[in-house]
């Protein structure tokens, strides 16, 4: 094949529009999350772990050992967070990727994408109220 050619094969290619990935809606972030505990990264650091139950019942912590429960569900096509600490509701569009889950943060998208750094089926370690002395 001529170099003319695959210039205009390369050139015809790149102006093909690329389809935009989706976020997930609930049902599918549901089926992708439920029973799974996943380990969220940001910037190549180690940001959070959340736990996904049944009932769309969830457990975050930034992996201090504080855990905090809370609810998932969807709204306009977004995924949000209710925590026992904070009534807000935390939304964030979810992708699936090859690499696992892109998460940002709807409330300030410029702030927080998070990555899916790793899947795992046991439970999150929390630590106890904190004590007195």
């Amino acid at each position: 094949m001529k170099a003319s050619h695959v210039a205009a094969m390369i050139f015809c290619c790149a102006a093909l529009p690329i389809a935009a990935a989706e976020p997930m809606n609930g049902p599918e972030f549901e089926a992708y999350v439920t029973g799974k505990t996943l380990y969220f990264g940001q910037n190549g650091e180690a940001y959070g772990v959340e736990e996904y139950r049944e009932n769309r019942r969830v457990r975050w912590s930034f992996l201090d050992g504080r855990c905090k429960d809370g609810i998932w569900y969807e709204d306009s096509g977004m995924i949000c967070f209710v925590y026992e600490d904070n009534p807000v509701p935390q939304c964030w569009s979810f992708f699936e990727e090859p690499g696992g889950l892109r998460a940002i943060f709807e409330n300030d998208p410029a702030a927080t994408t998070l990555y899916e750094a790793q899947q795992d089926d046991q439970p999150m370690v929390c630590l106890g109220p904190d004590v007195g002395v």
